[in-house]
C-alpha cells in the first residue's frame, strides 16, 4: 500500500446556500487581495460560482486549461469542476463571488416537468465558461443586477434575483446547448402532457427496473393504445426509447464520476444485457460508453485522481 503514488491534493469548499434564497452572494472588500498566495492546488464547490473581476490582473485555471485574467470579465464554473485562481506577484485583483444552488432552483421552478427541469440542469453544469463583459454583455449585465440586488436588499429583493437568475440561466443552457442527434424535449405546452406526467415520474424513479409500457399506461390510468399515442405526440419518440434515453443518460452520470465496470453501470441503470446497453449508448450518445468516458470533458470523473480535503468555504 506504502508504494502507491500519492495524489495531488485538492480542496472541496463547500457553501451553504441561505434558506428561501439560491444564491449566496460573497461581496465586498474581503475579496480585494492577492488571490493563490500559498496555495497550489485547486479546489472545486458542491455549488455553481459566478464570479465577476472588477480590476486586477492573474490567471485562472480551470481544471487543465489556464486563462490570464483582468478587469471586466466574469467565469461560470459548474459544481465539482476543479479551478483556482491566482494573482500575479504583487497585485491585488477585486472580484465578488456567487454561489447558485442551479440544481434546485431549476427544480423547484420546473417543478411540473421534470424532463425540461433534468435537461437544463445538465446543460448549465456541462462546462465552465471564462469571459470578457463585451463577449457575453447580457450575462454580464443579469450577474452584475444581481450582485447589485443581493448587495442592496431592499424589499422583495430576492423576488428579483430568481428573476434574474432565471433569465441567466437560459442563457447559459442555449450557450452549452448539446448537439447529440435526436435530443428532443417534451415541450411546455405538448398537448396532453400532463396526461404522461405519472409516466414519466414512474420512469425517474424506477429506471433501474424491468418496466413495460402495459405499467406505464396503468399508471396514467388510459389505454395502452392510447398511451403509446399520445406519449409520442408529446415526446416525439416512443415509451420505450425514452426509457433507454434516461437509463443511458443515468450511465452517463456514472460514467462520468465513478471507475465502475461498464457491465456493473449497465447493469445498475437497468440494462438487462451489456449488448443491449453498448447498442443504445452508441445509438443515443454516438461513441461507445468507452469513448464517451475518455472525454476529457467529463470532468466530474477526473476528482477520483486527487486526494479531497474539505473546507467550509474560504
Amino acid at each position: 500500500m506504502s508504494g502507491r503514488k500519492k495524489k495531488p491534493k485538492m480542496e472541496y469548499r463547500f457553501y451553504e446556500i441561505p434558506a428561501g434564497s439560491p444564491v449566496l452572494a460573497l461581496l465586498g472588500e474581503k475579496w480585494i487581495q492577492n488571490y493563490g498566495r500559498d496555495i497550489d492546488y485547486l479546489h472545486f464547490h458542491n455549488h455553481m460560482e459566478i464570479g465577476f473581476c472588477y480590476n486586477g490582473r492573474g490567471t485562472l485555471t480551470l481544471k487543465d486549461d489556464e486563462v490570464p485574467f483582468e478587469g471586466q470579465m466574469f467565469s461560470v464554473i459548474p459544481r465539482n469542476f476543479p479551478h483556482t485562481t491566482d494573482s500575479y506577484e504583487r497585485t491585488v485583483s477585486k472580484w465578488e463571488y456567487l454561489f447558485v444552488d442551479a440544481d434546485g432552483f431549476l427544480r423547484e421552478l420546473y417543478a411540473g416537468n421534470s424532463i425540461l427541469a433534468d435537461d437544463l440542469i445538465r446543460r448549465v453544469n456541462r462546462k465552465a465558461h471564462f469571459f470578457r463583459v463585451e463577449e457575453q454583455p447580457k450575462m454580464a449585465e443579469k450577474v452584475r443586477q444581481i450582485i447589485e440586488v443581493m448587495r442592496g436588499g431592499r424589499e422583495f429583493y430576492q423576488e428579483e434575483v430568481k428573476g434574474l437568475l432565471q433569465a441567466f440561466l437560459m442563457e447559459l443552457a442555449r450557450l452549452n446547448r448539446e448537439t447529440v442527434e435526436g435530443e428532443d424535449l417534451m415541450q411546455e405546452d405538448a398537448p396532453n402532457s400532463m396526461l404522461i406526467s405519472r409516466a414519466l415520474d414512474y420512469i425517474s424513479d424506477h429506471y433501474d427496473k424491468s418496466i413495460r409500457v402495459e405499467q406505464l399506461a396503468e399508471v396514467c390510468h388510459i389505454s395502452e393504445t392510447h398511451f403509446r399515442r399520445v406519449f409520442c405526440q408529446c415526446m416525439n419518440m416512443t415509451p420505450v426509447e425514452y426509457l433507454n434515453r434516461v437509463r443511458v443518460k443515468m450511465a452517463c452520470d456514472q460514467l462520468r464520476k465513478t471507475n465502475d465496470q461498464v457491465g456493473v453501470i449497465a447493469s445498475r441503470v437497468g440494462f438487462s444485457t451489456l449488448s443491449t446497453f453498448n447498442r443504445n449508448f452508441k445509438q443515443i450518445m454516438g461513441k461507445t460508453p468507452q469513448e464517451w468516458r475518455r472525454n476529457p470533458e467529463h470532468f466530474e470523473r477526473k476528482l477520483l485522481n486527487y486526494d479531497i480535503k474539505t473546507e467550509e468555504g474560504w
